[in-house]
């Protein structure tokens, strides 16, 4: 139980700095995943990756509570706040595109959930973040309430490229929005804010799949799911101030380059897991004087990095 709740703030850590920066979280999931392993059923797992993303929801709401809540007190009485309805008539107009698509989600990820198409994604929109920051022109959208609901729109369809494993929900709307003319910090808190929709939505019907399922839920797997949530919520909090911060600053050839490293990480492990089906290798050294083999040891071949040494294969050999 102690290893499952280190496990699942691990777990929480990585989506909660994954899913705001424009890196991916799927790619970085995959190289978690090959250093822990849950005890715990694919049917949870499945929903875990997934209902996890709740508590980084949750930090958006926190953090931008005032320009999020539609009413408001003026004079002693409640009031509506008619710029708060607009930005969320956008956010609606920008979640049509994945309301269309989002039937497809459980298709996509079992034919496209795998390390070539992760790697190619990664590799993809970061050399795009590299091509549209160096062909950048002056923004001409600064402010939230300056972006049209046509823009909306279109950051919505842009966003419908994120169920291709490796995108990233976020990497791809903020390309998008820099395509169409917003500036960096506009985009970037405008896709925070497409989040709460998508990411609710897509919560909710990972736990009715899992709720009719038949699947049982046990103490310890609640346990690791709050844990998630939990820590999942307060490195959200850090990362998109970060995100914030960073962005009035500088620009994104730094997560295009790094998509582009992790690209090759990935392709990497893919490498190596293909290497890892197959049995040992013994290696035999031959002897001049004519004498049998010896065995020197032996290379076991594994997928995860914590066996990628030279050792015994009893000593190796995972069950």
């Amino acid at each position: 139980m102690f290893f499952e709740i280190l496990k699942a703030i691990l777990m929480g850590i990585v989506e909660g700095i994954t899913e705001w920066l424009p890196i991916s979280s799927t790619g970085h999931m995959i190289l978690v995943e090959q250093l822990i392993h849950f005890n715990a059923s694919e049917e949870f797992m499945s929903m875990f990756r997934v209902v996890i993303q709740l508590g980084a929801i949750l930090a958006v709401v926190v953090l931008f509570w005032n320009k999020l809540w539609p009413f408001g007190i003026r004079h002693g009485r409640v009031a509506s706040k008619p710029e708060v309805w607009q930005l969320w008539f956008k956010v609606v107009a920008a979640t049509l595109p994945v309301l269309v698509i989002s039937p497809l989600d459980d298709w996509f990820e079992a034919h496209f959930y795998n390390y070539i198409t992760v790697a190619a994604m990664l590799i993809l929109y970061g050399v795009l973040f590299i091509v549209v920051e160096n062909r950048r022109t002056a923004p001409h959208v600064a402010k939230l309430e300056q972006i049209t609901y046509r823009e909306a729109f279109l950051i919505g369809v842009w966003q419908m490229l994120a169920i291709i494993p490796g995108t990233s929900r976020s990497g791809a709307t903020i390309v998008g929005g820099l395509l169409l003319g917003l500036s960096r910090a506009c985009v970037a808190e405008f896709t925070f804010y497409l989040a709460i929709p998508v990411m609710a939505g897509a919560s909710l019907l990972k736990v009715v799949k899992f709720a009719l399922s038949g699947a049982a839920i046990t103490g310890s797997e609640v346990a690791v799911l709050v844990t998630g949530c939990v820590v999942a919520f307060v490195v959200s909090l850090a990362a998109i101030r970060f995100l914030m911060d960073y962005v009035k600053r500088h620009n994104f050839k730094f997560f295009g380059l790094y998509r582009i490293v992790l690209g090759v990480i990935v392709l990497a492990v893919a490498a190596v897991s293909a290497i890892c089906i197959r049995k040992p290798d013994r290696f035999r050294q031959r002897r001049s004087s004519g004498d049998r083999m010896k065995k020197s040891g032996v290379f076991w071949r594994c997928c995860c990095f914590r066996c990628l040494c030279l050792q015994h294969a009893r000593d190796c050999r995972r069950k």
